[in-house]
């Protein structure tokens, strides 16, 4: 990875296609980290025994200042090796990529439907925070307000790599507005998140493809479409259905085309996941989105994310998404580890 990071460093200052700089300066991007690890590990080493030799020599304070200078280098290393080998461990090759986030309401009637549009203006909001542009591609309104569903297109770097671990079935406990008794009802939503990633290959037949196109529901008003422009792509030989309802046509048809081919690309991911079964194992990794994944309680100012036993008491600053992360890093740092259990078994 050296040799490529320092031929990539090479190259680019020969490069003249604009094509060519952009994909080795990503690439250099991808691989910086590794290199910068890599050479200070090898520089921490390198130390090692010139600091051992100084530490036995026959100048007491240079030989004081050196076994001090060893010790801390000593307790550096573990840390260095360590993230050395996260850095190398096998990634998800979708880890950079953008993706596409939806999310239904599920049992619970209209809760279920204030739950899910709660739970996408987190992600908004989430995403906000993190420098990502979010696109609506869909939605359908709840009758009481939230959605029924909503799809967004939700683009920067990295972004894959944090939500892929939302995809599941959320819970929500808590007295909904629409309930006079005060009593707490259980609803649930359930969030899917499909990676985008750039240059995808898919290959789509015209004579696979039914596309229709219809007017576009609303809650009322000037907003609402008065022609048919929204659209809907049926992928025959998959069963894929993807819509897009904004004002314009031609624009829907080319968000509903890029959806196909996300919805395809994923399909052909995790058949791939499948196939690798035994690597899918570890709980955070699975994916699967008919999995509870996670419980809010409202009464009780409670998160809890159930594929690793976390508990969080502050449920406000998660549902702004000020606190998401609390929940994601120690997902990250579990799926972390089972990469580098995964690699250790591979070593030995």
């Amino acid at each position: 990875m050296l040799d490529r990071f320092h031929e990539i460093e090479a190259r680019m200052g020969a490069a003249s296609e604009g094509p060519e700089i952009v994909r080795l300066g990503k690439e250099h991007a991808e691989l910086k980290p590794v290199a910068d690890a890599v050479q200070a590990l090898a520089q921490a080493r390198a130390e090692l025994p010139e600091l051992e030799e100084m530490a036995g020599a026959d100048d007491a304070e240079m030989a004081t200042l050196a076994r001090e200078e060893l010790q801390v280098l000593h307790g550096r290393l573990p840390d260095l090796e360590h993230e050395v080998a996260l850095l190398l461990a096998p990634k998800d090759r979708d880890e950079n990529a953008s993706a596409i986030l939806e999310v239904r309401a599920g049992t619970g009637g209209d809760e279920a439907a204030l739950f899910a549009g709660d739970l996408f203006r987190m992600y908004q909001r989430y995403a906000a925070l993190r420098g990502w542009r979010v696109e609506i591609d869909s939605l359908s309104e709840g009758e009481m307000g939230g959605y029924k569903e909503i799809i967004a297109s939700v683009t920067g770097d990295g972004v894959f790599g944090r939500l892929k671990f939302e995809s599941g079935v959320h819970r929500v406990q808590r007295v909904p507005a629409t309930e006079a008794q005060g009593r707490i009802h259980t609803s649930a939503a359930t969030v899917a998140v499909l990676p985008e990633p750039e240059d995808v290959e898919i290959e789509i037949k015209t004579e696979d493809l039914r596309i229709d196109t219809y007017r576009s529901s609303g809650a009322g008003g000037q907003h609402v479409n008065k022609t048919d422009s929204a659209v809907r792509i049926t992928h025959m030989p998959s069963g894929i259905v993807v819509t897009s309802s904004e004002k314009s046509q031609h624009q829907n048809r080319a968000r509903a085309m890029k959806a196909l081919k996300v919805k395809l690309y994923d399909q052909q991911r995790e058949a791939l996941d499948t196939a690798r079964s035994d690597a899918r194992k570890s709980q955070v990794g699975s994916g699967d989105r008919s999995e509870r994944i996670r419980t809010y309680n409202f009464p009780q100012g409670r998160v809890t994310d159930h594929r690793i036993n976390l508990t969080l008491y502050n449920l406000p600053k998660v549902m702004e998404g000020e606190a998401l992360d609390d929940v994601i890093n120690p997902l990250i740092a579990e799926d972390q580890a089972a990469r580098l259990s995964a690699l250790e078994d591979e070593f030995s």
